[in-house]
């Protein structure tokens, strides 16, 4: 099983728009995009070339097997992707996204051609996020598979909820204290909960994973902090005759922007991590540490709030959210 640490990552919302000559793509109208999401496919294992009402094509996305993705709760989700054209100049117009559920429920999306009008665009994120409510983890799997077949990282334009309201940078090195702090007997415990004399996990000089015992809850004045948050993925892929198998798990870790944290090459801010590299988290069911990819990264203010950091007795690093992070 090939495990895939890298994924191609940019920071704009499109298909693979820079592989195509102007004459070979056209907008996405709000009237094709209404009716492309109506449209469906008899047999998503046989049927690669379908003509629509003498007016679209949808042609199956470089002849690809589909997709089948399972998260970290186990349920194994299909997604098939079909290229959408205008039938009359066989221009391409879009991306057809069809997502079956573990119990068969299909969910159709339209993703536009990159010069398509800002109003289709909201539509298709407003659709999107409307299927992730019932879906969990539906734009985090789309996105993991439009990027690594279109060579865009799509999961920053597709949750449009990143606030742009200032923040209060300062001194203060420390983290949100909903996050959770790995225990030494295996359990979790939020961070702003976390007493003098709790005993946690570490990770030794030589990888491996030992108890500390924790010095000092330090609480900082409750002020709208800069948070920057990174979105982490590890992946794992096999092919087989029915299609790509493709097991996800993801961490998110936040932190004021001076905290620093440990990517497998160097310790360094975490708000100087970049979209790309790789960080290592804890996995409790194998006890090991295992490389996630940075996947997404944003910077923003997250309201009034205390944030907290943890003395540790011994050691230079701990767990939060499973991720593994430095002592300030």
């Amino acid at each position: 099983m090939k495990k895939i640490i890298a994924l191609l990552l940019v920071t704009i919302a499109a298909i693979h728009v820079f592989a195509q000559t102007e004459n070979k793509i056209r907008p996405l109208t709000m009237a094709d995009y209404e009716k492309a999401k109506t449209f469906k496919v008899s047999d998503l294992d046989n049927d690669t070339y379908i003509k629509l009402e003498n007016k679209y094509v949808l042609d199956r996305y470089a002849m690809r097997k589909p997709y089948f993705v399972t998260g970290s709760d186990g349920l194994k989700k299909r997604i098939d992707l079909y290229t959408l054209y205008s039938k009359d100049s066989m221009q391409e117009i879009g991306t057809v996204i069809y997502y079956t559920s573990e119990k068969g429920k299909l969910y159709t999306a339209v993703q536009p051609s990159f010069p398509s009008d800002s109003a289709v665009w909201n539509a298709y994120f407003t659709d999107i996020d409307n299927i992730n409510k019932e879906e969990a983890n539906y734009i985090l799997k789309i996105s993991y598979i439009l990027s690594k077949e279109f060579s865009f990282q799509l999961y920053k334009s597709l949750n449009k909820n990143v606030k742009d309201e200032d923040g209060t940078y300062g001194m203060d090195i420390c983290f949100p204290g909903s996050q959770l702090v790995a225990m030494a007997d295996g359990s979790e415990k939020l961070l702003k909960d976390i007493l003098p004399g709790d005993e946690i996990i570490t990770r030794s000089s030589n990888g491996e994973t030992v108890k500390q015992q924790v010095k000092e809850l330090v609480k900082h004045p409750a002020r709208n902090y800069a948070i920057t948050s990174l979105l982490l993925v590890h992946a794992e892929e096999c092919a087989n005759v029915k299609g790509y198998n493709i097991r996800l798990e993801t961490r998110l870790i936040e932190a004021t922007p001076n905290h620093p944290v440990e990517t497998i090459t160097s310790k360094k801010e975490i708000s100087r991590v970049q979209e790309g590299e790789t960080m290592l988290c804890y996995n409790e069911a194998t006890k090991r540490y295992e490389p996630f990819v940075v996947l997404s990264k944003t910077e923003s203010a997250k309201g009034i709030q205390p944030v907290y950091n943890i003395a540790v007795n011994g050691g230079e690093n701990f767990m939060i959210n499973d991720v593994l992070v430095r002592q300030k």
